[in-house]
């Protein structure tokens, strides 16, 4: 019958000198023993028995006994005797090592946000919590609307739930527990270059992605173009909506160029109608017209489709106390006389006939 061999004191000593202390904070791997419902019995071997509770295994609820896990020490010594573990905060500090590796390579990474309010998205990144805020998503995201669509706005960006956006990681403190992304970021490399190809003159195509009072945000090639509501017809435009709306695509023209945006106009793409109307006339000319405005200065009058001319009050009588408002009615049509024109300032002087 064979001996069991004898293990001396030095030896004992000598295998214990190799099981590392464990304190609160330190990264554990194990094996799990048991799952019950309130709490996961890890084995650590020489360091003895783990137990996380449910709620810091709340993401990994399919645990099976025999799996091997890592897990974050709490408590190195309960009153039982066993090892206070955490999964969540074990998740966390890996994810924020992974995170720091990231903003140190400045890479492109890839979100999917879970939920939203006005302020931007929220997304889950390597197991932190994280923000997009609105200012920060790129020309095709942005919910250009109405200051006051604050519905529309939430509306906008909940459609962005669950969608794959590539983001810059644009501030992260573990400390402060602070994660915020930057759609532009990610793209700037390629916007710039989009940028330097273009030039005013190019006509271009893009999607409406915002119809506000002053006019419209155009989404051309993923940077931002605006419609300036003076540049989307020829005609006086008093509501941008009346002509276009969000997921419209357009085209226009480029008239201006700056570090983030385009400036664009529709009404460049047609022969302006004033042109051809004004060609008959000339200073001393007699025509009928519509008072449309009434202001202090004077009275305007549209004399043609796409022509609005102006009654100066100083032709209305002499001194200081002389109101446009006692001389003409709103809407009435009335005989004037063609004073002057400015073909190139696309302006029309009246005088009453």
């Amino acid at each position: 019958m064979a001996t069991a061999k004898k293990v001396t004191m030095d030896e004992l000593l000598a295998s214990a000198g190799d099981i590392k202390q464990l304190t609160a904070g330190d990264t554990v791997e194990g094996v799990v023993m048991s799952v019950k419902k309130h709490e996961i019995l890890i084995d650590l071997g020489a360091n003895g028995v783990g137990m996380i509770p449910r709620r810091e295994a709340a993401y990994a609820r399919n645990l099976e006994v025999g799996e091997k896990v890592a897990a974050s020490v709490i408590d190195a010594e309960m009153p039982d005797g066993t090892v206070l573990l955490s999964m969540r905060k074990a998740v966390k500090d890996k994810g924020w090592d992974e995170i720091m590796e990231k903003v140190d390579a400045d890479e492109t990474v890839e979100i999917t946000p879970f939920d939203a309010n006005r302020g931007g998205l929220l997304v889950e990144y390597e197991g932190i919590r994280g923000f997009l805020p609105v200012s920060q998503l790129s020309a095709e995201h942005y919910p250009r609307v109405g200051s006051a669509d604050k519905d529309e706005i939430l509306q906008r960006l909940n459609s962005l739930v669950g969608q794959k956006i590539k983001v810059r990681i644009l501030d992260a403190s573990k400390k402060d527990n602070k994660l915020i992304f930057s759609e532009k970021e990610a793209i700037k490399g390629a916007l710039a270059e989009r940028f330097s190809e273009m030039k005013v003159g190019d006509v271009v195509k893009g999607l409406v992605t915002g119809v506000v009072d002053f006019g419209v945000f155009v989404n051309v090639d993923g940077i931002e173009g605006l419609v300036h509501i003076s540049e989307i017809s020829w005609e006086r435009v008093n509501n941008p909506a009346d002509y276009v709306k969000v997921g419209d695509t357009i085209e226009a023209k480029i008239i201006a160029i700056d570090k983030e945006r385009l400036s664009l106009s529709m009404k460049q793409l047609k022969e302006d109608p004033w042109l051809s109307e004004v060609e008959g006339l000339k200073k001393g000319s007699k025509v009928e017209g519509t008072v449309t405005r009434i202001t202090p200065f004077g009275a305007f009058v549209q004399i043609s489709p796409a022509v609005e001319a102006l009654v100066h009050v100083s032709e209305l009588g002499e001194g200081s106390e002389v109101d446009p408002e006692k001389i003409f009615t709103l809407n009435e049509r009335k005989s004037f006389k063609v004073l002057d024109i400015d073909r190139e300032a696309r302006k029309i002087s009246l005088t009453v006939a």
